[in-house]
């Protein structure tokens, strides 16, 4: 199995991608709740800066963009709201992809959402200016196939941002951090979810993640010839942004 995401008990990516799709159909119904609870809306601010980093790509009335991994859509509802236009949003979870349609139909929104899966994209190369995944990247089978898949649907001069959550640089702050996600978390996310597995693994796919400094390694390998990062809140999370050089 290569380098990607590995549930408890998996031993093959088809598996693993089985296990997480199922998982989050799951968590589905009470995903956005958890998320907001759990992060004290930490996150909403995380999604926020992405939108700003990427604000020159979105305002370009020419630019086709595509959020990956979208979940019930936060990150892409909020890109679409900057961008002035429907957008394009994907992900492998149909209960996921449910979400975020009720939350179109409410909010007005007009992004288009489609089925499928990050390692196989039903799109033709240089198809995108810019994709974007928030905090469905680790989940990936295959983080080395899935970075070659981003890079051959992005035209010359597109971008890449992935929002991840990754291990907080501080040592100190990097143990109450892990204390917090592998005692409380599991707990109070199984408490509000009904799924305790799902919020088991999150810890878990979090700290067999590449850190920040060897994802942005990856994305260079990938082709990605100029690659940018962050750490948000105190090395929570990390804001990687890689861009294809342009012919």
């Amino acid at each position: 199995m290569g380098a990607g995401t590995t549930p408890q008990g998996i031993v093959s990516e088809r598996e693993a991608a089985r296990w997480v799709r199922t998982m989050f159909g799951r968590v589905a119904g009470r995903y956005d709740l958890a998320n907001h609870l759990l992060s004290a809306n930490v996150d909403r601010h995380w999604r926020a800066h992405t939108v700003r980093r990427v604000r020159g790509i979105l305002r370009r009335p020419d630019a086709r963009v595509l959020d990956l991994a979208c979940g019930t859509g936060d990150l892409l509802f909020a890109m679409e709201q900057e961008a002035g236009r429907a957008l394009i949003g994907s992900d492998f979870c149909h209960p996921m992809l449910e979400q975020a349609r009720a939350k179109i139909a409410a909010a007005g929104l007009r992004s288009v959402l489609v089925e499928a899966d990050a390692l196989a994209l039903p799109a033709p190369d240089e198809s995108f200016d810019l994709v974007t995944t928030a905090f469905g990247f680790r989940n990936f089978a295959n983080y080395r196939a899935a970075l070659g898949e981003l890079r051959r649907v992005l035209r010359p001069g597109g971008a890449l941002a992935i929002l991840e959550f990754t291990q907080p640089p501080n040592a100190l702050f990097a143990a109450v951090y892990n204390w917090y996600s592998t005692k409380v978390l599991p707990i109070m996310g199984g408490l509000i979810s009904g799924a305790p597995d799902a919020y088991r693994y999150l810890p878990e796919s979090v700290q067999k993640f590449p850190d920040a400094a060897e994802l942005a390694d990856w994305m260079r390998n990938a082709g990605f010839a100029q690659v940018d990062w962050e750490y948000l809140t105190f090395g929570i999370a990390a804001l990687h942004i890689g861009r294809v050089k342009s012919d």
